[in-house]
């Protein structure tokens, strides 16, 4: 793991803002200490969850996205630290782990062109040195008995998620997507749209359930690979749901349960379905927050839940003048998924 950036008890005090008479979660998430090995810190350690932040938008790049979701660790963790320690969730449940250092890859990204045949190759070539980072932190925390929480980053580190967890349960996984994209385009080089196929032709996925896809953007090829794999990978759309009314949300999310819950399953939340969220792309219909906050409560609450992803938000691209609220809306979702999951040992 010598990418990987560990939060310090003074990176805590930073994003914390005390206040008499209150408790922060920044007062009591636990930071690995400097010279303590980290797999038995994670073992001994009574917390059960582990934050780890992606600040990355390569693979978003190298899939035609607008870059920006590199920014949305720093602006989670300053809102995950300020949310209030108290009967109802606690931040000494959570173990803050630090951040993957893609520093170095982010340098090399800057000037590369994804509509060159070169550089697209080039940027590929580093989502999947990312992959491999994030594959072995993610088996290290789930082998260590504790339940990861990811930041990202674009959406291809769901194929690093995926494999880190199949490696550590011994076999194939299954995942539910929140998004308005299937992320299962052909194998053309990794980036944020091919993670899922991936981690599937790779032996790593077992079953995929994709909640809430957009049917105007959603290619003909793509859905007709899933029909002929719709023993294993299957889907609803956003407008039979909500606009159409075809289906029910709540029976629609036991459907999707109904289909993983038998293997362990990674909780996959790509926030460019939730309108109006700066994202790599912006959607003006979808889902609301609180279907969305209901969606991991309800996944959460499993006990085959084996880890959660929060991607594609990019605060730098939020013209707001008070651009934080990506943050605020990731720090409900992990407490949500705490809240729900605490219990489900």
């Amino acid at each position: 793991m010598e990418k990987l950036t560990r939060f310090t008890i003074n990176d805590l005090a930073k994003v914390t803002n005390h206040r008499s008479g209150e408790i922060k979660f920044g007062e009591k998430m636990i930071v690995i200490p400097a010279g303590a090995d980290i797999v038995n810190f994670l073992k001994e350690s009574e917390a059960k969850y582990v934050l780890l932040g992606i600040p990355e938008d390569i693979g978003v790049r190298a899939n035609y996205g607008r870059p920006g979701a590199a920014s949305a660790w720093q602006s989670a963790i300053k809102s995950i630290a300020n949310i209030q320690h108290n009967r109802f969730s606690k931040g000494s449940q959570i173990i803050v782990l630090g951040h993957i250092n893609v520093a170095q890859e982010m340098r090399d990204v800057e000037n590369l062109d994804f509509n060159d045949i070169d550089d697209r190759s080039k940027l590929s070539q580093l989502v999947e040195k990312i992959d491999k980072e994030v594959s072995h932190i993610i088996f290290t925390i789930i082998k260590a008995g504790k339940t990861p929480i990811i930041i990202g980053g674009g959406h291809n580190n769901a194929y690093g998620n995926i494999k880190g967890a199949a490696l550590a349960k011994g076999k194939p996984v299954n995942a539910v997507n929140f998004d308005a994209h299937s992320d299962f385009r052909i194998l053309e080089g990794r980036h944020s749209g091919n993670g899922f196929s991936y981690a599937y032709e790779e032996g790593f996925l077992k079953k995929y359930f994709i909640f809430g896809l957009h049917e105007n953007y959603t290619s003909k090829s793509v859905l007709d690979i899933i029909k002929k794999l719709e023993d294993r990978v299957r889907y609803n759309t956003y407008d039979s749901v909500n606009i159409r009314k075809e289906k029910d949300f709540n029976r629609e999310m036991i459907t999707a349960l109904d289909f993983i819950k038998n293997d362990a399953f990674g909780i996959e939340i790509d926030l460019d379905a939730i309108p109006n969220i700066a994202s790599s792309a912006m959607t003006i219909s979808g889902f609301s927050v609180e279907e969305l906050r209901q969606f991991v409560s309800f996944f959460g609450e499993h006990k085959n839940a084996a880890y959660l992803h929060i991607c594609e938000g990019a605060p730098d691209l939020d013209n707001a003048p008070n651009n934080n609220l990506i943050g605020k809306l990731i720090g409900y979702l992990v407490t949500d998924f705490i809240k729900a999951n605490i219990e489900k040992d």
